[in-house]
């Protein structure tokens, strides 16, 4: 067996660069759509937040129902109750966000709230560990930043449950927008 040759980082780079200078217009384009998309979202984040529910609820309940043919189709594979139950379970988890994306959206930031605070206890308690260690800090902010946003979902709750998420995405969409933009604008100017 041949052994897989190491990554050249230093050729990565250069070839990062020169794609990068040879199009910059297209990753300025691309985030200026992302800039526009993320206000538009931020705009409107109850709309947002339902688009999200309902995208979410459209994957899920086309994705059971090929589980369930899949498995029907299949009745004497091992495990066959198990992969019918997880078809169904899908299925019906999709059809309640499609049925109900406003109940949805609340069941969905209600669970994004549990696993901010999850998250954010693990990164506080990774950044005392690495406490010494460089950027230890930067850790323990992103923890405490992660606990904070919880409690706020959770002081407005159930209100901020029908458009955090829009707002999420939107804010991201306008980061990554934004980020896209500098990136583009700064391979422009060293071509």
């Amino acid at each position: 067996m041949e052994k897989p040759k190491p990554i050249d980082l230093q050729q990565m780079r250069e070839a990062m660069l020169s794609f990068l200078q040879q199009h910059w217009k297209i990753f300025l384009l691309e985030g200026l759509i992302f800039v526009i998309l993320g206000t538009l979202a931020v705009i409107a984040p109850h709309v947002s937040t339902i688009g999200i529910t309902l995208f979410l609820g459209w994957l899920l309940l086309l994705g059971g129902i090929v589980q369930l043919v899949r498995s029907v189709g299949l009745m004497t594979m091992p495990g066959f109750g198990l992969w019918f139950f997880i078809g169904a379970a899908q299925t019906a988890v999709g059809y309640y966000l499609i049925k109900n994306p406003t109940q949805g959206s609340l069941t969905l930031t209600l669970i994004i709230t549990v696993f901010f605070v999850i998250e954010g206890i693990s990164k506080v308690s990774l950044a005392l560990m690495m406490r010494p260690l460089a950027h230890w800090g930067s850790m323990f902010f992103t923890g405490i930043t992660a606990i904070c946003f919880a409690f706020a979902v959770w002081l407005g709750w159930p209100e901020t449950g029908y458009w955090v998420l829009g707002l999420f995405l939107g804010v991201n969409m306008m980061l990554l927008g934004w980020v896209l933009i500098r990136i583009s604008l700064h391979h422009k100017t060293t071509s």
